[in-house]
């Protein structure tokens, strides 16, 4: 998974605005804050609630 490093610190949850972390292992992002990880398709995070698992 490739995300560019400034796009990572801009991005939020958009559910509790809390920040993500990159998961490799998953390619997701993950919540700091709500137990919330959404999906990473081709390089692209896919920020959208429904779309999301909760971990």
């Amino acid at each position: 998974m490739k995300l560019d490093a400034t796009l990572l610190q801009i991005i939020a949850c958009p559910a509790c605005h809390s920040r993500l972390e990159p998961d490799d292992a998953t390619s997701e992002l993950a919540c700091t804050g709500c137990a919330l990880a959404y999906p990473v398709r081709d390089d692209v995070p896919v920020l959208l609630i429904d779309q999301a698992r909760t971990r």
